[in-house]
């Protein structure tokens, strides 16, 4: 903990560094130290502690110092395009600027410093509060509430201030994803449904039915006999009649033949 200035029986520019860890004090270096003062404020950057404004030993401030407890060293902040020198003012700091607003009765401008490049811009008073001194504000990431503190009465009234820092960067437009196009969904090439081959169904070849040899009606006894009347001829045949030709039986016979196996005629 580091703390700065003040009034005791006189005011101050003094202060020192307080470890909890050993609980020890370890004083501020005085050299280039900003003058005297009170009712001045202080914000702790992460590694430095800049203190700014405040009453000194005549008149009120507008010069400050950032002090740096590792090399323990002081550097002046620049009056250039500051506030109007004040007391019982607030300050807050940003991340990367110390604002600082109000103070005395009746101030409602305030700053902002950057230490960076040492520099400052003052607050906007557009719908800004009324002025007034002793009042509170807190950071919350984005912006400063202010409230309450003392202008012709005491006041419950306050105010949001966002912090603009540096040109505005526009909300970048969202880059329309081109819609891809559908790829077309192949058409089933539909399979045609096989015509259905008639069978014919083979009519069997018929196996001709054997041709039945007709049996010979036997020739009873296998007598052949021939008529004639007298004088005329007569001829007969049996399966023996190559032994017996028609000129051999013309009237006539043949005698000491079986006629069972084709013998002669007789008148």
């Amino acid at each position: 903990m580091v703390v700065w200035g003040g009034s005791n029986t006189a005011l101050l520019n003094t202060g020192g560094r307080y470890n909890p860890g050993t609980d020890s004090w370890t004083a501020t270096n005085a050299i280039n130290a900003p003058a005297a003062r009170y009712y001045h404020t202080a914000a702790w950057t992460g590694s430095e502690m800049i203190v700014w404004g405040g009453a000194g030993q005549t008149n009120f401030l507008n010069t400050g110092g950032r002090y740096n407890p590792s090399t323990d060293t002081w550097t002046a902040t620049s009056i250039t395009g500051a506030p109007v020198a004040r007391w019982r003012h607030t300050a807050v700091w940003t991340g990367t600027k110390m604002i600082v607003w109000g103070g005395n009765s009746s101030f409602n401008t305030g700053g902002r410093y950057t230490p960076g490049t040492d520099s400052w811009t003052a607050t906007s008073t557009f719908n800004v509060p009324d002025g007034r001194g002793y009042p509170t504000s807190v950071w919350t990431g984005n912006e400063m509430i202010v409230w309450g503190g003392l202008g012709s009465l005491w006041v419950n009234t306050g105010g949001r201030y966002c912090v603009q820092s540096g040109p505005t960067t526009p909300t970048p437009t969202a880059t329309r994803s081109p819609t891809p196009t559908p790829t077309a969904t192949p058409t089933a090439t539909r399979t045609p449904t096989p015509t259905a081959t008639a069978t014919v169904p083979s009519s069997p070849t018929p196996t001709p039915s054997p041709t039945s040899t007709g049996t010979p009606t036997p020739v009873p006894g296998g007598t052949n006999v021939a008529l004639a009347a007298n004088g005329g001829v007569a001829s007969a045949s049996s399966t023996l009649s190559n032994n017996f030709p028609v000129w051999a039986v013309n009237d006539g016979d043949r005698l000491g033949l079986n006629w069972g196996n084709g013998g002669g005629w007789a008148d």
